[in-house]
């Protein structure tokens, strides 16, 4: 009976509208971003954005997919801006690629800088950011927000040393 509530407090409807279409989504989704655990993340994620509209989409399914579509994207998105964050760093420098079990994490690196360098490294290189726009943002002069991306480039590139050879 429609309306009726299920265990996780929504319509029977929309649970067997997840039961029969999860695997699919999920499966598309895998496809689209070759990884379990990121495929089962964004159908998860769109089915709970579905769920805060249940009653007012009028076509479930084609919702589902664009919401995941459009997840898909930004997981695109946020590795491109990933790649070119490394290859930034990196420009004009050969390197020499560390073993898979040296335990490389660019990620890593940037989260153990200071706030004052992680945040703006964040923002210009992870998410595209101009100078300008970051030193409105953190209430600094744009001249002060390039010493920081230096200083934290200059950070990052001992630590890189420290990983593998870099030579200029």
């Amino acid at each position: 009976m429609a309306g009726e509530r299920g265990p996780w407090g929504v319509d029977s409807e929309a649970e067997e509208f997840f039961t029969e279409f999860y695997p699919r989504l999920a499966g598309w989704c895998r496809g689209l971003v070759d990884d379990d655990a990121t495929a089962h993340d964004i159908a998860s994620e769109a089915f709970t954005r579905l769920w805060s509209r249940w009653r007012t989409v009028d076509r479930p399914e084609s919702y589902l997919f664009s919401v995941a579509a459009n997840l898909v994207k930004d997981h695109w998105r946020a590795r491109e801006h990933e790649r070119s964050a490394v290859r930034g760093l990196l420009a004009g420098r050969r390197e020499y690629a560390p073993a898979a079990d040296q335990g490389f994490d660019l990620r890593s690196l940037v989260e153990a800088l200071p706030k004052r360098l992680r945040v703006p490294v964040l923002l210009y290189y992870y998410a595209g950011l101009p100078v300008s726009e970051i030193a409105t943002v953190l209430h600094r002069r744009p001249n002060t927000v390039k010493g920081d991306l230096r200083q934290a480039r200059e950070r990052l590139r001992t630590a890189l040393r420290g990983l593998h050879e870099i030579s200029t």
